[in-house]
């Protein structure tokens, strides 16, 4: 079986993308591990399957994992460069995704390179300052918890030398999260600006997140460290947000890269 894709990136942090009539497999799981495999397949970070048959153009994404989610913003950016590029969208374009509708605009394009200001909406304020006991010795974690589209985690440092990717591997498997979380470490620069690093639910470490972003910004503007707009520093690249009255605003690069057929073997 032949499934065609298109890879593209946001911000580093990547994808491949397939229509979804294009894509007829039994398990969407398997199929997920098996494309986004970095030696034996593909390699991504995510899958996104894209539907054009309703009124809204639509996604579903399944992590490298197989563990399905809510919604990437970086990933959303790069669906709606994939539909732009297929000419079935216009440069302000709506698509549904599993934490609803969002609204994208086309700010500049340059051949494959897209940016767009994404919103990102309202996030939802779980817990601002959660301390609990973390068994992998890295003492007592200060946390903010919070909802936009999907879970998020917000853990505020000083720095990161220490082992974060193990604290991260750690908090997302947490029983406080029954579904798990995506988990942000975060370095308050100035004002205006954070450093963040991202161990995301079902893909690990990524370069970048845009809900990652949306959620680490969230929090330390609601426990008064920054003030909107922020720039996020990741170890791709800034990203650029801004707190509305409406929600957050995310400005971020999406990339094609390359298309193909990856001979999948059920």
């Amino acid at each position: 079986m032949k499934i065609p894709f298109t890879k593209a990136h946001g911000a580093r942090n990547d994808f491949l993308l397939s229509w979804y009539e294009q894509a007829t497999v039994s398990d969407y799981a398997a199929a997920a591990r098996a494309i986004c495999d970095r030696h034996a397949g593909v390699g991504a970070d995510g899958w996104l399957l894209v539907g054009q048959e309703s009124a809204l153009p639509w996604i579903r994404l399944l992590n490298s994992d197989g563990s399905e989610a809510e919604i990437s913003g970086n990933g959303t950016r790069c669906a709606a460069a994939f539909l732009i590029h297929a000419g079935v969208c216009g440069e302000e374009l709506q698509i549904r995704t599993g934490a609803g509708v969002k609204s994208l605009r086309l700010l500049s394009r340059s051949g494959p390179r897209f940016e767009f200001e994404m919103d990102m909406g309202r996030p939802i304020l779980q817990a601002e300052h959660l301390r609990y006991g973390l068994p992998v010795k890295q003492g007592v974690a200060d946390v903010t918890i919070l909802d936009v589209g999907n879970p998020q985690c917000a853990v505020f440092v000083e720095n990161f030398d220490f082992d974060w990717r193990a604290l991260g591997a750690e908090i997302e498997r947490h029983p406080l999260f029954p579904n798990r979380t995506n988990v942000s470490f975060v370095r308050v620069l100035d004002a205006h600006a954070i450093d963040v690093r991202f161990f995301e639910r079902g893909a690990g470490e990524t370069m970048s997140s845009g809900t990652g972003s949306t959620g680490a910004m969230a929090a330390a503007v609601l426990r008064g460290l920054v003030k909107s707009p922020v720039t996020v520093e990741t170890p791709a690249g800034p990203l650029r947000l801004r707190w509305d009255n409406g929600g957050i605003q995310l400005v971020g690069p999406a990339e094609l890269i390359a298309t193909g057929e990856f001979w999948y073997q059920e």
